[in-house]
């Protein structure tokens, strides 16, 4: 995923003079073309994150549009200050393009899991989150933020995820994608939990149970619409994320804001530090960030219905 958002990152620079790319000591051989044939819209800084945040803000006020990419703690958590000053405040056009969403970097530990990318870029005004399933999606929304008025965050997987978005309908920054039609449940999920939600979908209707699944690439602005339409007697959530700030949380609030009280869940990763290492699947597991335990979690609350 990472790669074919850089790549779009060169492809649209390549046709676009305001856009330019900034990298925080990534390897020599990143966006060799684009370096090449446009030097100027090309920089590779040091480690100093919080530095290249205000830098691409100040070249976002003269009318270029920055595209930063280093590893999403280092971009959220180092630079929150920036971020909101430089970036939400002024509502400048920099996208920050946040490699490691999530578990991905389970080998490194808890500081360099961006569980809570999410719930601390929720609360700057003017951001906008996008958290694409896999990299055809990804491909589809990268065209689609040069336009986006205001600061961008893109949360990247590790990549090679299976391909399971679909080309229709097309992508619209801002409005979920409907994947499964809802009747007994629905499943509202982002980014690369999508692939578990339609798994867990596929079990459910093998046993008789019809559950939609919603895809919130968009996590702000976040669909209300969509989710007070689709919502069925039996809502859970599912997100490779802390529970506090992030999905299942901005859902909630949207349900009961508008006077819903379907039976409710959230899945995701608990209030506490990682106490493991070792793959992003192996974390989900542990987490039970997991088809199986999304299935039984939607079982047991319509069998709570029907009591």
């Amino acid at each position: 995923m990472r790669k074919t958002s850089l790549d779009m990152v060169q492809e649209m620079a390549l046709r676009d003079p305001r856009i330019l790319f900034i990298g925080s000591d990534l390897g020599p051989d990143t966006l060799k073309e684009l370096k090449v044939q446009r030097p100027k819209q090309f920089l590779m800084e040091g480690v100093s994150e919080a530095n290249i945040v205000s830098m691409a803000a100040g070249m976002a006020m003269e009318g270029w549009i920055p595209y930063i990419n280093t590893i999403a703690t280092f971009l959220t958590r180092r630079c929150f200050e920036q971020i909101v000053l430089d970036l939400g405040l002024h509502k400048t056009k920099v996208r920050l393009i946040a490699s490691g969403g999530g578990l991905v970097y389970a080998p490194l530990g808890p500081t360099h899991l961006a569980i809570d990318d999410i719930a601390i870029l929720r609360t700057v005004p003017n951001m906008t989150i996008l958290a694409p399933c896999d990299a055809d999606e990804m491909r589809r929304l990268m065209l689609l933020t040069p336009d986006v008025d205001g600061p961008v965050y893109i949360r990247l997987g590790k990549g090679g995820d299976p391909v399971v978005s679909r080309a229709e309908p097309a992508c619209e920054i801002g409005k979920a994608i409907l994947l499964r039609e809802p009747g007994d449940a629905l499943i509202v999920t982002t980014g690369v939990c999508l692939q578990v939600a339609l798994a867990a979908a596929a079990e459910l209707g093998k046993a008789g149970i019809s559950a939609g699944v919603l895809h919130c690439h968009t996590l702000k602005p976040l669909d209300a619409d969509a989710i007070l339409k689709h919502a069925a007697p039996v809502v859970v959530t599912i997100e490779e994320h802390i529970l506090i700030g992030g999905l299942g949380g901005a859902v909630a609030e949207i349900l009961l804001g508008a006077g819903r009280a379907p039976r409710f869940a959230r899945i995701g990763i608990p209030d506490a530090f990682a106490d493991q290492y070792g793959s992003q699947a192996s974390l989900m597991a542990r987490y039970s960030i997991t088809s199986e335990n999304l299935a039984a979690t939607v079982t047991r609350l319509l069998n709570q219905t029907h009591k």
